[in-house]
């Protein structure tokens, strides 16, 4: 497979960048550090399902040069080690809690969430983590099973269904299917420029399929079609940016400005003509709002 050259390679290629790897909540936990290290703001980025830090990489390219970036690879994605037990959203928000008070710097650290990301984030600050301020990429505000996209996650809960019963071969071969990983793909892609397109097809064979265990990722998918960031509005209470765009195909624009109305400090910014890829399709523009917020607007 040729690797197809990204459109942001040289601005992260002139960024001071370190991997490491600590024991989190019992997990063997590999992440990712840009910008400068006595930087006096972290960020900290929680990526999607089935992805890893690669597909956070393109906001990292054009976030200002005094800020320093983390992505950690989430449990069981990546270079991650899977939980000692269950994936639950629990867990997960234990996980990112900790991760948070080993890599972060007191009240200098900004979480944001990214999709199911959005969702694990919601849920650490549901249970006692305090950043300053969160953003929520795109955040999955209304449950998958209801509303006009309630066809598509049933479809989805029974091609992970039928990959968790079949033996473990075929169920790993099934998950890992390049025609299945290209139409996801194509469906989330909006962007009508094919080397940007061809770039996201390509990070997608890449790395949408880079999980340990069956296991972790049948459970991931449990977790992210059972919960949802509403039902951690009434802990969102800190001031919170939303980025979210109109041509979302996991929570259309109407329900995004409802959870927004129910948030007491919420900030909205929507682009248009992107779907639930603007890591992606608008990095720049992602970036440009985060550090705004980070820079220009108080924390709670």
């Amino acid at each position: 497979m040729s690797k197809v050259t990204s459109p942001f390679a040289l601005r992260l290629d002139a960024l001071e960048t370190r991997n490491s790897r600590i024991r989190v909540d019992g997990v063997d936990t590999a992440y990712w550090e840009y910008g400068p290290e006595g930087a006096e703001t972290t960020v900290i980025f929680v990526h999607g399902f089935r992805g890893d830090h690669h597909g956070l990489e393109p906001i990292v390219a054009f976030m200002p040069t005094d800020v320093k970036c983390v992505i950690p690879d989430l449990p069981g994605f990546g270079e991650t080690g899977d939980f000692p037990l269950e994936a639950s959203i629990s867990a997960y928000a234990s996980w990112l809690t900790a991760f948070v008070s080993q890599v972060g710097r007191s009240n200098h650290t900004v979480v944001i969430g990214h999709s199911f990301g959005s969702i694990v984030v919601s849920a650490a600050i549901a249970s006692g983590l305090t950043p300053p301020k969160v953003v929520l990429i795109n955040p999955i505000a209304a449950n998958a099973l209801e509303g006009s996209r309630a066809f598509m996650t049933r479809l989805a809960i029974w091609y992970y269904q039928l990959a968790a019963r079949l033996p473990e071969r075929l169920g790993f071969a099934l998950l890992r299917n390049s025609l299945i990983v290209r139409v996801m793909s194509v469906t989330m892609a909006k962007t009508k420029q094919a080397s940007l397109r061809a770039f996201i097809h390509d990070q997608h064979d890449r790395y949408f399929s880079h999980f340990g265990t069956r296991k972790a990722v049948l459970q991931a998918f449990e977790t992210s079609v059972s919960h949802d960031v509403s039902e951690y509005a009434e802990a969102l209470t800190l001031a919170t940016l939303l980025l979210v765009a109109d041509k979302d195909d996991i929570t259309d624009l109407s329900t995004q400005r409802q959870f927004a109305a129910s948030l007491p400090q919420a900030r909205l910014e929507v682009i248009d003509n992107v779907g639930h890829l603007i890591h992606y399709e608008a990095p720049e523009w992602a970036a440009e709002h985060i550090a705004r917020f980070i820079h220009e607007v108080p924390p709670s």
